[in-house]
């Protein structure tokens, strides 16, 4: 199966789940490569592509999630026919929430939901960075992620990454859903202690959007502590698909 949208990196036909992974804002598939290859072949990892980047950048952005959520679950229909487990690392944990309770009116119940980096949807927060200049997105970007130091040095890889990031800190920033019914599947809520725009009470309130079991993960890090805690994330993915398989 082709799509624009789902990029799989190392297929793992024989696995028994897979693993679908959604971006940050601003960021792209790519960012889940070193995942795929790490739980491939136990799981069949499909990382999502949003138009606006990379090999899609000549395609508008989308900028509202729930119109991106309706997007991919046409997308990912077609991929059910496996228990689907989705991640979500900020903008991508509210895509994925939205996912996640698009799949369920349709009758496919995923294995769980992993909320990564990013406020419950029942709070908003709007600081306006959508509007913001682009030199106040580079610090921005500055501030969160030390890791896009090469990007920010390249004038031409700047300007080519600044439109989408724009795009999805308007649909992240207009993104509030306080009356979403709750998920039936697990929620694992992952967070780091020092994340300057995701406090970890904030991050706990994902409890409420699920009527099935919560767990709260808090590790030492800013905003993209998955980076320096990959092991852990992997670790933490694997036991959830062994104790939901086990039940």
């Amino acid at each position: 199966m082709r799509s624009a949208w789902i990029r799989r990196f190392h297929p793992a036909p024989e696995a028994g789940v897979r693993l679908v992974c959604f971006p940050h804002a601003g960021g792209a598939a790519t960012y889940y490569h070193p995942l795929s290859r790490a739980m491939s072949p136990d799981a069949d990892v499909l990382a999502i592509q949003y138009p606006g980047r990379q090999d899609r950048l000549g395609e508008p952005c989308v900028e509202d999630i729930p119109t991106l959520a309706d997007r991919l679950v046409e997308e990912l229909t077609p991929w059910s026919d496996r228990p689907l487990l989705l991640f979500g690392h900020s903008m991508g944990a509210a895509v994925a929430f939205e996912v996640a309770l698009r799949l369920e009116r349709h009758g496919v119940l995923p294995l769980g939901l992993f909320a990564s980096g990013l406020r419950a949807p029942s709070l908003r927060r709007d600081r306006g960075m959508h509007l913001a200049t682009d030199a106040e997105l580079v610090a921005e970007l500055q501030k969160l992620n030390a890791a896009n130091a090469a990007v920010l040095a390249d004038e031409t890889l700047l300007r080519m990454v600044l439109p989408a990031l724009r795009s999805d800190y308007r649909a992240i920033e207009r993104y509030h859903n306080p009356s979403a019914m709750p998920l039936r599947c697990p929620i694992v809520a992952l967070t780091g202690d020092a994340d300057p725009v995701a406090d970890v009470a904030d991050v706990e309130l994902w409890a409420r959007h699920t009527s099935a079991s919560f767990r709260l993960r808090v590790l030492r890090g800013g905003h993209f502590f998955l980076d320096d805690h990959a092991e852990a994330v992997q670790q933490e993915i694997r036991e959830h698909i062994g104790a939901v398989s086990a039940r």
